[in-house]
């Protein structure tokens, strides 16, 4: 099986379940797609990626009140394999084979995902309890069909963070990087190098989120942060300088090229219209350790117009900034609820 988990999401919609649907429910609008998790909604599966949770596998979004109808007929009329491949089959954790074509309608699939549905309004403070990879499940993977055009305009409103939110968290993640960088350099200096690595690797992932939110792109899951990021068009002296750091084999080596990156981040914010620091780094008191500027959060933040947004503490950032376990993460609840905890509740219509 040479075909991408695209080429065959399409071929299947293309051969048997587009079909199935025209003759059984003839004239109902419908959105066919590759859409939620999997390496495929991203492009990025391969021969590995087929030894589990990979083959035939469809999302249909279709009128609420058609969703128990079309679920019914799907279960009945697929076919047992499609290209050789069988179309029920168990994913990781589950014992029982079932087909791998979702029905949901538009609302009740981006609800499951975000938690929300951007179409009824989203406050400000809605946009934080969103992680990156949760909009790449709706946003990401191919449409082949959305006669309704429901999810075009769902994509539309997900396109990017409104920009006051874009240049709060873009704070927020000076503001974490600035306050670890030290200790990384200190358990070094005092000859932790594992603690050293440690830090380095955590300063490391709010790097790759804060390139993420300055060329305005969703953050994907980890597996997929360093690839997706190197494949941007302005990015290779980030990637290279961040992986220095990660490999230096001392923590002042570690230090220069996280400090290289942190530089290289400054010149793509300037280039993406937001306020910098000249140079990015700065001696942290008398010691031999370097830090980002400081004044670079709050010249970011002085740019926040929308005064709900300029109200939260720079320590309230999104779900993803605030956390890093992947259940957690991966449950939108859970997620609203975390951020909850940090000062100023959730108010607006998306609550």
């Amino acid at each position: 099986m040479d075909l991408s988990g695209v080429e065959l999401a399409r071929a299947y919609h293309a051969q048997v379940v587009g079909p199935l649907l025209a003759r059984r429910f003839p004239g109902m609008p419908y959105a066919a797609a590759l859409l939620g998790s999997g390496s495929e909604v991203l492009g990025l599966d391969d021969a590995v990626s087929r030894d589990h949770d990979w083959g035939p596998r469809l999302t249909l979004l279709v009128p609420e009140g058609d969703v128990g109808r079309v679920e019914r007929a799907v279960e009945q009329y697929l076919p047992g394999s499609f290209l050789g491949l069988p179309t029920r089959f168990a994913l990781s954790g589950e014992t029982t084979d079932q087909h791998r074509v979702e029905v949901s309608s538009t609302g009740g699939f981006v609800r499951a995902r975000l938690g929300l549905d951007p179409r009824g309004g989203m406050a400000a403070a809605d946009w934080l309890t969103l992680t990156g990879q949760a909009v790449l499940e709706v946003v990401a993977g191919p449409v082949f069909v959305d006669t309704a055009g429901e999810v075009t305009t769902v994509r539309r409103l997900l396109g990017s963070y409104p920009e006051d939110v874009r240049r709060h968290l873009v704070a927020v993640d000076w503001a974490r990087i600035g306050e670890e960088m030290p200790l990384m350099s200190r358990s070094g200096d005092r000859g932790d190098d594992l603690g050293s690595r440690v830090i380095a690797a955590r300063l490391v992932d709010a790097a790759v989120h804060l390139a993420f939110l300055l060329e305005g792109r969703w953050v994907p899951y980890p597996k997929w942060r360093g690839l997706v990021l190197g494949e941007l068009p302005h990015t290779g002296e980030v990637v290279a300088t961040l992986g220095g750091t990660m490999t230096a084999p001392a923590w002042r080596e570690r230090q220069d090229a996280l400090a290289r990156a942190l530089g290289a981040l400054m010149d793509r914010q300037a280039a993406s219209g937001l306020p910098t620091v000249g140079p990015a780094v700065v001696p942290f008191w008398d010691r031999p350790y370097l830090h980002p500027d400081p004044r670079v959060v709050d010249r970011v933040r002085a740019c926040v117009v929308d005064p709900a947004v300029r109200a939260w503490p720079v320590r309230r950032g999104s779900a993803e900034q605030l956390a890093t376990d992947v259940g957690l993460l991966g449950d939108p609840r859970a997620r609203r609820r975390l951020v909850e905890l940090t000062d100023g509740g959730l108010d607006g219509p998306g609550r």
